[in-house]
């Protein structure tokens, strides 16, 4: 069954969302080679709870931390643990929040030190096409455009998209319908809605879109071994246009990076200042 939010209910989901990117952000500064992701973890946990919130994921399906952190060739679910990054790492970090009676979530692939000029691509493209799919969230369009516009960007540089995990509805459950592929065909699916709010989130690979189940019944890897990119954002219907919940900014201050990329997505009925 999809709920449908009003703006009053968009207002306390993007409360929910901004702090997982907050959260996010402040997790920018520490990832460097040598640090664990348990570290990370408590971090973020702290944080979360000194702001209002909830760890979202922390017993969600039993899950036993905070933060979803998957390195490399992981490609979401890693569980934290005391293993160091090492220069050249990339690491998906997936976080999320409960509060005021809602969930919001967000994540992002860092790279950890320098990393060679063929991952930068690959993650740029990756983010790219997360904004391509969200761009196509209106009122009049349906699921299949999304996953179209996400899959054709990927499809086009040579990579694969994770076809066996998908977005999905949010609000106040984690994981609602409707189911979110990051593949598809124009017209298909369920026509999108006002006060629609979903979690896009493209799951990327560089050599194959097989994927392995480990057996701590949580962490998935390519098959491959081979490289993998998550990034995911929370999105709103308000006004028949797509409308951010959640924000790369506070990552991107971290990294001293000046972007313009989610300018479109704003409304001023819910605007992040007013936050």
């Amino acid at each position: 069954m999809i709920f449908l939010k009003t703006i009053e209910e968009i207002i306390l989901m993007k409360k929910s969302s901004v702090l997982a990117s907050k959260t996010l952000g402040l997790l920018t500064k520490e990832i460097k080679p040598g640090v664990n992701t348990i570290y990370l973890d408590n971090i973020a946990e702290i944080f979360i709870r000194d702001n209002g919130g909830i760890p979202a994921f922390l017993g969600l399906y039993d899950f036993p931390n905070t933060l979803c952190v998957s390195p490399n060739y992981q490609v979401v679910h890693g569980i934290p643990n005391k293993k160091p990054l090492y220069e050249g790492d990339i690491i998906s970090i997936d976080c999320g929040v409960y509060m005021n009676g809602y969930y919001g979530e967000h994540a992002y692939t860092f790279e950890v030190g320098n990393v060679s000029s063929k991952i930068k691509k690959f993650l740029e493209l990756s983010k790219k096409s997360l904004y391509a799919g969200i761009k196509k969230c209106k009122i009049g369009n349906r699921i299949g455009d999304i996953g179209h516009s996400i899959e054709n960007i990927i499809k086009k540089n040579g990579y694969f998209i994770v076809k066996d995990l998908v977005g999905h509805g949010i609000g106040k459950n984690m994981h609602e319908d409707p189911k979110v592929p990051n593949f598809g065909k124009k017209g298909k699916g369920i026509k999108l809605k006002e006060g629609l709010v979903l979690s896009i989130e493209p799951m990327i690979n560089i050599g194959t879109s097989d994927i392995l189940f480990h057996k701590d019944g949580w962490t998935i890897t390519t098959l491959d071994k081979n490289p993998s990119a998550h990034y995911e954002h929370n999105v709103a219907i308000v006004d028949g246009n797509p409308c951010l919940l959640s924000t790369f900014s506070y990552i991107y201050k971290e990294l001293n990076i000046e972007s313009l990329e989610e300018s479109y997505y704003q409304n001023k009925k819910i605007d992040f200042d007013n936050l």
